[in-house]
């Protein structure tokens, strides 16, 4: 990989902002436009930077894919206990209402966790095809 200052230090600047923005998306999903999907495209874009700028190999030592593995798992883990938490408190599945004591509560909670599950389901599969497709040899 050649060593590009530029893009390097572009790269270091617009990571963190990017992350945050993810953030923002992920949180904010259920007042606004946005949510799980959203938030985990955006953040897999900052990871995408990061291996444009410094390299494949070094963004899989910050997250490898063992690690993306057990996340892809534990996003869809997630989204599939609140809707066996809302059957078990006698509700249909993915029933927000029944997951607190007052409807209200019930349907903030509910809609947080799933967008968490869906967005950390996203961005983790997002970067093991990046990391599958990079790895790919074109033999000609």
């Amino acid at each position: 990989m050649t060593h590009n200052l530029i893009l390097r230090v572009i790269a270091k600047w617009m990571i963190p902002v990017i992350l945050l923005f993810a953030l923002y998306v992920q949180f904010h999903g259920d007042y606004s436009p946005g949510g799980g999907f959203q938030a985990g495209v955006i953040f897999t874009t900052a990871f995408l930077l990061h291996a444009l700028a410094y390299g494949r190999d070094a963004t899989m030592r910050i997250i490898p894919e063992n690690t993306l593995k057990y996340l892809s798992c534990l996003g869809v883990l997630i989204y599939a206990g609140v809707g066996v938490t809302s059957m078990v408190r006698g509700g249909n599945f993915l029933d927000y209402s029944r997951l607190a004591s007052t409807p209200i509560s019930g349907q903030h909670i509910g809609i947080i966790l799933i967008e968490l599950g869906v967005g950390i389901t996203v961005a983790s599969v997002m970067l093991l095809i990046f990391f599958t497709f990079s790895r790919r040899v074109i033999d000609q």
